[in-house]
């Protein structure tokens, strides 16, 4: 068995993949003695980087490579006769993983976030996206996400196309303050400017469809409060001017999505972090 993971382990090296062996419980090996509790400093590029260059594998995902002469090194050698599987260093390879561990996680990701290639897991499903960025567990219930100074296990290359890093997976890393505020504090929200058809001159859909889709979107948006509101107002942009991208326009979306951030703003979420959500979605619904 340690030699067929040897053999991926160098497979995925020579494609650029930085790679380590995983023991007993899925966990990187522990540090050796010269390395123990950072003694040595640490690796570079690590959240304090140091110098180690230790030739065995220590420090967990820092530890990943792509040079196959390390791989298969002396050093190493204990290390794989003893590894139960491979992992990998998502962000090593400009990689985002959005590791869903439960079958309700995946089927919000299938509702929520834009398809992208995907590997079965043993609870669950990896989705993994093209670009690197901020790693973070527990973004929501059964849902981390795995990137920069984090490992994922290989469960192969998965199906479907690798599409770009959407900003939408990004968002769940920033912290939401999404407890509700208080009694009082948001008791009276700024009053926003209210749309109709005077204002969506080239819109070529009815007052009506346009009040129920926003009024859907703010109810969906409420529902978050206890996590994932910004989240939600950034799919709720997005859908909305998708509604409206075949307009000739103007359609009044930046009213629109005024109330889209107070309905965020209601729950909890910053409102500067809830115009973002909101601005990234208007514009990123092509």
């Amino acid at each position: 068995m340690s030699a067929s993971l040897l053999t991926t382990a160098l497979e995925l090296a020579g494609a650029g993949v930085p790679v380590l062996p995983l023991r007993a419980g899925k966990l990187p090996f522990g540090n050796c003695p010269a390395c123990r509790d950072n003694a040595c400093g640490d690796r570079p590029n690590m959240k304090r980087a140091g110098s180690c260059a230790c030739p065995a594998p220590c420090h967990g995902w820092a530890a990943a490579t792509t040079d196959t002469a390390v791989l298969a090194s002396r050093p190493w050698a204990t290390a794989w006769r003893e590894a139960c599987a491979v992992a990998y260093h998502p962000g090593g390879a400009g990689l985002t993983v959005v590791d869903l561990d439960s079958p309700e996680a995946a089927v919000w990701a299938r509702e929520t976030l834009p398809p992208t290639r995907t590997v079965p897991t043993t609870r669950g499903e990896h989705w993994i996206y093209l670009g690197a960025m901020r790693s973070a567990n527990a973004v929501r219930p059964g849902a981390d996400v795995k990137s920069l100074m984090q490992y994922a296990r290989w469960l192969g290359p998965g199906t479907g196309a690798m599409v770009r890093l959407p900003d939408v997976v990004r968002a769940l890393v920033e912290k939401e303050e999404t407890t509700p505020a208080g009694p009082g504090v948001v008791s009276s929200p700024p009053e926003r400017a209210a749309w109709d058809a005077s204002v969506a001159t080239g819109c070529r859909h009815t007052e009506r469809y346009v009040r129920t889709g926003l009024d859907r979107g703010m109810a969906l948006i409420r529902a978050r409060s206890e996590s994932g509101a910004g989240s939600q107002a950034f799919g709720v942009a997005q859908f909305l001017a998708r509604q409206h991208a075949q307009c000739p326009g103007p359609c009044g979306l930046d009213i629109l999505g005024s109330h889209i951030i107070g309905a965020a703003v209601s729950v909890g979420v910053p409102e500067e972090y809830a115009a973002r959500a909101v601005t990234n979605g208007l514009g990123r619904a092509a």
